[in-house]
């Protein structure tokens, strides 16, 4: 089409990714999430074409999405900034909900040389309305009695249960019991469930970092403090205080450069798990804790402890420039007052020198008008009937008032 924007085709596409395929009550599915950078979306689209020859098309693999069909199983693949997951989906119904055997042999080809770390491994249970609800012995096998999450979602059309603990299989555990669901409902739901865990172990990746990292900010924390002490009572030299305030900076400039994709890429996972929450419209059963209790006691003391971390980084950042900028206006000032000293000296050895040039220059008189006075007295010896020596005594005051006359107008004339 005549006159289409560059990025008009890709950005179509942008707004039809991140979906499921459409699926009903009874159904299983896993969804395994790896971490590789944002350097690695080459390497998760590699892996997922080495799997296309044995699978059927479904939806052909593009940069982000691709959903592909491995006999009974299908799998939707999505690449995210720094993540990829891997979704299996099947349908029919099951006898035991947590049981990764159901998703053989896909699930051994696609873990097959999978590029990345897993970040997150869940097992997921979509039970369908004519079904009973399972019974409590049943709920005691598949989860942790006293870390469950029990609560109804999209305004009570369906109820999830889970610990959101880590399983001996190696995966964590999802059960969805259908009370009206309809339509796309099922694959919406599934996919906020899953984004809201996803995003929200993204988030949590930058606290390990931030405690990690603290004391070594309270460290320099401390070293600054007692920096800007000895700046302030001129305790220590100039010269090693900026020396010290150098190296102060430069390691704060490192920790900042480390830290600050991390912290910021926690922030904005953190904000698309609160929405994605919000989205859940979720409603309490009593008894029991709720996903929006479980995700805000957990999320939010690690979000905030690392908005904490990167503020005392930035505080403490800004200060040091504060503390370098005073050093560096005392040392302005020191080299300003020695910069005056130096031309009040300059200043005073020009007065010398012009005193002695002045000196020399009666001196200079005296000596021209001697010579003159001798070159004068061989003249006068060759007038006869002249008294030699009363001329000469005449001669020798003019002589010293015309050099002296000279000798200034010299002075005046190279002056002008």
């Amino acid at each position: 089409m005549i006159g289409s924007h560059a990025l008009r085709a890709s950005l179509s596409e942008e707004m039809h990714v991140r979906r499921l395929p459409r699926f009903a009550a009874p159904c299983r599915l896993m969804q395994v999430v790896t971490v590789m950078g944002e350097k690695g979306s080459d390497a998760a689209r590699t892996h997922v074409e080495a799997l296309a020859p044995r699978a059927e098309t479904v939806v052909p693999i593009a940069g982000k999405y691709a959903v592909l069909r491995l006999g009974e199983v299908t799998l939707v693949w999505e690449r995210h900034t720094e993540f990829a997951s891997y979704t299996l989906l099947r349908d029919g119904g099951f006898d035991e909900p947590f049981d990764p055997a159901h998703f053989e042999p896909a699930l051994a080809a696609i873990l097959a040389d999978m590029p990345g770390d897993i970040i997150r491994a869940t097992q997921i249970a979509l039970v369908d309305r004519t079904t009973p609800e399972p019974a409590a012995a049943d709920h005691d096998r598949w989860f942790s009695t006293e870390a469950s999450v029990v609560c109804d979602v999209a305004d009570g059309a369906a109820r999830i249960v889970s610990d959101f603990r880590l399983h001996d299989d190696g995966y964590g555990r999802l059960l969805i019991l259908d009370r009206g669901l309809e339509g796309d409902e099922p694959a919406q739901l599934v996919l906020r469930l899953q984004e809201l865990g996803n995003y929200r172990n993204m988030a949590l990746l930058g606290l390990p970092l931030a405690q990690h990292l603290t004391p070594l900010v309270t460290d320099l924390e401390a070293r600054l403090a007692g920096l800007t002490r000895a700046v302030a009572e001129r305790r220590s030299e100039d010269d090693g205080l900026l020396d010290e305030l150098t190296f102060l900076s430069a390691e704060l400039a490192r920790l900042v450069a480390e830290t600050r994709y991390r912290m910021s890429a926690t922030r904005a996972y953190a904000q698309l798990s609160t929405e994605r929450l919000a989205s859940l419209r979720i409603g309490a059963v009593r008894g029991h804790q709720t996903l929006a209790d479980f995700t805000e006691r957990r999320l939010m003391p690690a979000v905030r402890t690392c908005d904490s971390f990167s503020g005392r980084l930035e505080d403490l950042s800004q200060r040091a420039a504060w503390t370098s900028a005073l050093l560096r206006t005392r040392i302005d000032l020191a080299l300003a007052r020695q910069n005056r000293d130096l031309l009040a000296s300059m200043d005073a050895r020009t007065q010398l020198q012009l005193r002695l040039q002045q000196t020399v220059e009666g001196l200079s008189v005296v000596a021209i008008s001697y010579y003159l006075v001798a070159l004068l007295s061989h003249v006068l010896d060759a007038v006869p009937g002249l008294h030699h020596d009363v001329a000469i005594a005449v001669a020798v005051p003019i002589v010293l008032v015309v050099v002296a006359l000279a000798l200034i107008r010299l002075r005046r004339r190279l002056h002008d």
